[in-house]
C-alpha cells in the first residue's frame, strides 16, 4: 500500500483513533490474515462468531503492525475504529487508488472464463510496467479492496474480476476501485439460481461498462449478442474483439494441434500476425483476444502483441491444466469450478485431444443453477455423448441428471455410469486407464478436485518408481 498517517487512514474510513499515534505511518501491506501481518502493516479484524479477528489484534501488533482496523477496542492494541470494517477496507481501497493518479485501472467481468483472462491481461500489462492482479478468483467484495491495496506508487497496471451474486453487485466493486478499460466476457447460465434469468445477469455484468468515465474503453465480445448490445450502455469508446467480421481484434483461421491448443491469424486495424497459443482449449481463443485488445490499448505494438500471446501461460491452479503421466494418459485438470458453459467448452477440448486412445470425463455437480439445474446437467451429458466422450463417470447423486442426459442418446457409442463419491471415480480411473487416454475432470468446487489430485499423486508415484529402476 502507498504510505498513509494513521490520521490519514482514519479519515480515509470515516473511522476514529483509538491509542494509536495519529502521526503513525502504514508503510507494509493491509492484511485481514494475522499470520501475514509484516512491520508496519495494518491488520484488518473482522468480527465472527467462529473466528473473530480481533482476539489477534494483539499478536498483529506483536508481529509489527502500525495498527489494527476494527470494529471494537482491544486493551493495549492501537485501534482504527469503524462501524464496519469491510466497507472501511473498500473505503480505504478507494482512498488508496485515488491518489494514483498514473495508474490504470482494468476491471473485467463474465459468466465463465474471468480468471483465466484476468491472468492473461495481466501477463501482458506486466510487459510494460509493474502490475497488480489478484491470486485465484479474488474476486468479491473482500478481494476486491485487499487486492488493490496492495498497488504502490509504482504500480501502473491494476487488474480486477470482478464477481457478481445478484444485480448491484458489479456496480459497487466499481465503486471501490473505478476501472479505466472494462472488460466483459460473456453471459451464461452460472449462478442463474441466484440471479433468476440470464436477462439479469446481463443486467448486473454491465453495470462494469456502466462504470466507465467518457475517456474510457469498453472491450466487448461480439460473438455474444448480450454483451455486444452493452455497447449502448456506456458514454466510453468500444472495442470489440471475437471471430466476428464486426471485431476490431480478430482471429481468424482457428486451428487446433493434438493437444488442443490453439493457432490463428490476429487480424488488428494495424495489421495481422500469426499466433500460436499454449493454452489448452478452443474457447482461449476467445479469452487471448480479449487480452489482445486490452494489451493493444495499452500500448503493445502488433509484433510484441503476438510475441507476448505466444509466451502467455497458465497462473491460476485447476483452471485447463493439462498434464501427462509416465503412464502415457494424459489429464486435463479444469477442477476448480464448472457450469454449463465452462462443462461445454472443456468437453470440446477433451474431445479435440482423442488421440489413439478412448476420452474420459469425470464430471461433478454444477452448483448455482436454480430451476435450470436439471435441465443443465442433463444439456452438459448429451453434450459429452453428441461429442463421442468414449466414458463418462459421473459423480455424485446430485449429479446425476448428466448421467441422464447421456444415455438418452440413442446412437452414443460411449458408456456412462453413476458413482456415489469421489473416492469411487478413482478406483475406477486406476483399474481402467490405458496409455493414450485423455481424462478431463470438472466439477463445481464439491471436491472434483480430490480426482485430479489422485490422478496426479499417481504420476509422481509412477515417476519415481521409474526413476528407482
Amino acid at each position: 500500500m502507498i504510505p498513509l498517517t494513521l490520521a490519514e487512514v482514519a479519515a480515509a474510513v470515516d473511522g476514529r483513533l483509538a491509542g494509536a499515534d495519529p502521526d503513525g505511518r502504514v508503510t507494509g501491506t493491509v492484511e485481514f490474515d494475522s499470520r501475514k501481518v509484516t512491520p508496519g502493516g495494518l491488520f484488518v479484524a473482522f468480527p465472527g462468531e467462529q473466528v473473530d479477528g480481533h482476539d489477534y489484534a494483539a499478536g498483529a501488533i506483536s508481529s509489527g503492525a502500525v495498527a489494527v482496523l476494527g470494529t471494537r477496542e482491544v486493551p493495549g492494541v492501537p485501534m482504527v475504529l469503524v462501524g464496519d470494517a469491510l466497507d472501511a477496507m473498500g473505503r480505504l481501497a478507494r482512498a488508496v487508488v485515488d491518489r494514483l493518479p498514473g495508474l490504470t485501472v482494468i476491471g473485467l467481468t463474465g459468466s465463465s472464463g474471468k480468471t483465466t483472462t484476468k491472468d492473461l491481461i495481466a501477463q501482458l500489462a506486466v510487459r510494460l510496467g509493474p502490475t497488480v492482479a489478484p491470486p485465484g478468483s479474488f474476486n468479491n467484495e473482500l478481494g476486491h479492496p485487499y487486492t488493490a491495496l496492495q498497488a504502490t506508487p509504482e504500480t501502473r497496471y491494476l487488474v480486477m474480476e470482478k464477481g457478481a451474486r445478484g444485480v448491484g453487485h458489479v456496480r459497487y466493486l466499481c465503486e471501490v476501485v473505478p476501472p479505466r478499460i472494462s472488460v466483459v466476457l460473456n453471459v451464461g447460465v452460472a449462478h442463474l439460481g441466484e440471479f433468476g434469468s440470464v436477462e439479469t445477469i446481463a443486467l448486473a455484468k454491465g453495470e462494469l461498462v456502466e462504470a466507465l468515465p467518457a475517456d474510457g474503453l469498453a472491450v466487448l465480445n461480439a460473438d455474444d449478442p448480450r454483451v455486444d448490445a452493452m455497447s449502448a450502455r456506456t458514454q466510453a469508446r468500444v472495442v470489440r474483439y471475437g471471430e466476428s467480421e464486426r471485431a476490431d481484434v480478430r482471429a481468424v483461421d482457428v486451428t487446433l494441434d493434438g493437444r488442443g491448443r490453439p493457432s490463428y491469424t490476429l487480424v488488428i486495424p494495424e495489421g495481422s500476425a500469426p499466433v500460436r497459443l499454449g493454452l489448452t482449449g478452443r474457447h482461449q481463443v476467445s479469452n487471448s483476444l480479449a487480452a489482445a485488445a486490452v494489451g493493444r490499448e495499452l500500448g503493445l505494438a502488433l509484433p510484441d502483441l503476438a510475441a507476448a500471446l505466444n509466451e502467455l501461460g497458465l497462473v491460476s491452479t485447476r483452471r485447463m491444466d493439462v498434464f501427462e503421466r509416465p503412464d502415457g494418459v494424459t489429464v486435463i485438470d479444469d477442477s476448480y469450478n464448472a457450469n454449463p458453459a465452462s462443462t461445454g467448452v472443456a468437453l470440446r477440448a477433451l474431445a479435440s485431444m482423442r488421440g489413439q486412445g478412448r476420452t474420459v470425463a469425470v464430471l461433478g455437480y454444477m452448483a448455482e443453477l436454480g430451476d435450470f439445474e436439471r435441465e443443465g446437467h442433463q444439456q452438459v451429458g448429451r453434450l459429452a455423448a453428441e461429442l463421442g466422450v468414449d466414458r463418462l463417470l459421473v459423480v455424485g447423486e446430485p449429479a446425476a441428471p448428466i448421467h441422464e442426459g447421456a444415455t438418452a442418446v440413442g446412437n452414443w457409442g460411449g458408456e456412462s455410469v453413476l458413482l456415489s463419491d469421489q473416492a469411487a471415480a478413482v478406483e475406477v480411473l486406476r483399474s481402467e486407464l490405458r496409455p493414450g487416454d485423455v481424462v478431463l475432470v470438472k466439477g463445481s468446487r464439491y471436491r472434483t478436485w480430490e480426482v485430479a489430485d489422485a490422478l496426479r499423486a499417481d504420476a509422481r508415484e509412477g515417476a519415481t518408481e521409474g526413476g528407482a529402476a
